[in-house]
């Protein structure tokens, strides 16, 4: 494409009269335009098919065929049609003028020729071609994409439709559904009707409402968000284990979410009864085995040598942490259950956290670490064994995972109708990709820490179901290479 202000455009000139035709070629070639000049109406349109030029100045007045005979020739064929054509004639008459313009001619000069008159009139009309051709390239390309966003729209509604996955579209502010697939509606239990312009709030959609909202606060730090583990509750009310994975998207220029749902709720029951069935069967053999090995340890049944006493304590090491493991999968099925009660009672925040920290002092101490404690006296009912249990399992994740010399501090305050309890270190902190992982079964940010550090990796997913069955939340937030931060909000005495 040509730019009629730099580069030489391609002129065709068709004139009878060779001192005409000599006279237009010097004058545009002067000024920098390519030219091609012919004397015959036949030769022109030859050239014009064989390499069609930007623009064809064209005399009306030619014993072979005349000026507005040729411009309708152009004008039939489809290369040469969008051509401007430029007539140029001694004939001033307004029906001559006319004339031109019906058979598609976009100008018409009169013969004698002003010199700057023809270079402003031919400049002119290949401004307004370049810009025709530009405007039909963005048509072009628009139509293109235009179908190609059809194309991919179709194909992702007929995805959407048909996926065997609940789907739904809501909007990011309020969480409102604005489109649901058929799965989605037969995982709910809801109609289309109860669904639409609703929110996951009006449906009481979310067993744990605050679990959906981390989860999108995730999705807009990171993009997306795969396999939460989250809670549904159906119409009818059956509890429904899902894995939630969410992407941005925009809808009419709103901020949308697209939410796809996995169903695990079968698979999470077959792998809780064997995960239980399992330990019971195991528990009595390692009690059995850890009785044997502390037996044997005391040499009652004969004298061991050094090296046999080293591999008596590494068994029985072992030994107590299977049996450790054992317990605590136990536990966090029997919470999850049920089965374990919470008995909740009045306390005083403060006493919970000089309790946890003196609990943990030898171990602190024992590791080099600075334990300091910045509690707040506030009344809350809680089950204070459970919360115990939570709080020494924050901290002594926080003094393994410091280096010597590094404090560890457990602080409280209040937060809104929340008492916040902060367990903070200054240790190896998460990586991004980890912190919404650790709060499952055997996650751990590094697989070696259950052997280098002891634990089972069940330590944090407990501490998530006793904080939930308190009504309260638990999170983290951390900075790799600086440490980490765990929050607890656990709900306040109404007065």
């Amino acid at each position: 494409m040509f730019d009629a202000t730099s580069t030489k455009a391609d002129i065709l000139v068709i004139d009878d009269t060779p001192e005409n035709l000599e006279l237009l070629s010097q004058i545009l070639k002067d000024k920098g335009y390519k030219v091609r000049s012919v004397t015959k109406p036949s030769t022109g349109l030859r050239g014009a098919k064989a390499a069609p030029p930007d623009l064809i100045l064209l005399d009306v007045k030619m014993p072979e065929m005349n000026g507005y005979e040729v411009c309708q020739h152009l004008k039939a064929d489809e290369l040469t049609r969008e051509i401007p054509v430029i007539f140029i004639s001694a004939l001033g008459d307004v029906l001559d003028k006319v004339k031109a313009f019906e058979v598609g001619g976009v100008d018409y000069i009169t013969k004698p020729l002003q010199v700057e008159e023809v270079l402003a009139r031919i400049k002119t009309h290949l401004t307004i071609r370049q810009l025709q051709q530009q405007l039909q390239t963005q048509n072009r390309h628009l139509q293109q994409e235009i179908s190609e966003r059809t194309a991919a729209e179709e194909k992702f509604a007929k995805a959407f439709r048909s996926s065997p996955n609940p789907i739904a579209i809501a909007t990011l502010a309020e969480n409102r559904f604005l489109d649901i697939n058929r799965s989605f509606l037969e995982i709910s239990g809801y109609s289309q009707a109860e669904i639409i312009q609703k929110s996951a709030t009006n449906l009481n959609l979310w067993i744990n409402p605050q679990v959906y909202d981390d989860s999108v606060k995730i999705l807009l730090q990171n993009d997306s968000l795969h396999n939460q583990e989250c809670q549904l509750r159906t119409k009818q009310g059956e509890i429904k284990t899902v894995l939630l994975s969410i992407e941005l998207i925009e809808l009419d220029g709103v901020a949308c979410t697209l939410n796809l749902i996995n169903d695990i709720t079968e698979r999470k029951r077959l792998e809780d009864e064997f995960i239980s069935l399992v330990s019971h069967e195991l528990r009595t053999p390692m009690n059995s085995i850890i009785g044997a090995l502390d037996l044997l340890s005391t040499q009652q049944l004969g004298a061991l040598t050094v090296q046999g006493q080293q591999i008596i304590n590494i068994a029985i090491n072992n030994t107590e942490r299977l049996i450790r493991l054992v317990n605590d999968i136990l536990d966090l099925e029997r919470i999850k259950s049920g089965k374990i009660s919470m008995q909740p009672s009045k306390c005083n925040a403060y006493e919970l956290l000089i309790q946890a920290a003196q609990a943990m002092q030898a171990m602190a101490y024992t590791a080099q670490i600075t334990l300091n404690v910045e509690p707040i006296s506030v009344e809350i009912i809680v089950d204070s064994d459970r919360i115990l249990q939570v709080l020494t399992n924050l901290l002594s994740n926080a003094i393994k995972f410091s280096e010597p010399g590094k404090s560890v501090c457990l602080r409280s305050q209040i937060n809104s109708l929340y008492l916040q309890i902060e367990v903070q270190d200054r240790g190896r902190g998460i990586p991004p990709d980890k912190l919404q992982l650790i709060f499952e079964r055997f996650q751990q940010v590094d697989a070696s820490d259950s052997r280098s550090k002891g634990g089972t990796g069940l330590g944090l997913s407990i501490s998530r179901s006793i904080i939930e069955q308190h009504k309260g939340r638990i999170w983290v937030e951390s900075i790799f290479g600086q440490g980490s931060t765990f929050y607890i909000h656990l709900p306040l005495i109404n007065k």
